[in-house]
C-alpha cells in the first residue's frame, strides 16, 4: 500500500499529467509545452495507459525547465523500477533527500502545467 501511494505521488504529475500544456505567452497565443529527452523516453516506453506522445514531451519539457540533466537521468530509471523511488524517498542520506524534494516539486509542477495533454 504504502509502495502505491509513493508510486501515485510520484508520478501524479509524470504519468497522470492531464494537460494544461498549454499556457498563454505574450501575445495570448496558446504554447504547447513538448521537449524530447530522458524522461519523455521512459515516460512512452513504460506504456502506461494515460502515456501519449502529448503529455510525455509536456513532462519532459518541465523537466528541462525544473531539473537538471542529471536529476532527469536519475528520475528517467524510476519509471522502470518505481520502488526504487520510495526507498529514495525514505532514505537519510542528504543527495537523496535533495533528489527526492527537486523531484516532488517537479511532479507538481508537471501536474500543474500538462492536466490536459
Amino acid at each position: 500500500m504504502i509502495r502505491l501511494g509513493v508510486v501515485l505521488v510520484a508520478l501524479l504529475g509524470l504519468a497522470a499529467c492531464g494537460g494544461g500544456s498549454r499556457y498563454a505567452d505574450r501575445g495570448g497565443a496558446p504554447v504547447v509545452l513538448y521537449a524530447t529527452g530522458p524522461i519523455q523516453k521512459a515516460c512512452l516506453a513504460e506504456g502506461r495507459r494515460a502515456a501519449s506522445r502529448a503529455r510525455c514531451g509536456c513532462i519532459q519539457a518541465v523537466a528541462d525547465r525544473e531539473l537538471s540533466g542529471t536529476d532527469q537521468r536519475r528520475g528517467a530509471r524510476y519509471f522502470k523500477n518505481p520502488h526504487a523511488l520510495q526507498q529514495v524517498r525514505q532514505s537519510d542520506g542528504a543527495t537523496n533527500e535533495r533528489f527526492w524534494k527537486a523531484w516532488k516539486a517537479y511532479g507538481q509542477k508537471a501536474a500543474q502545467l500538462c492536466s490536459g495533454t
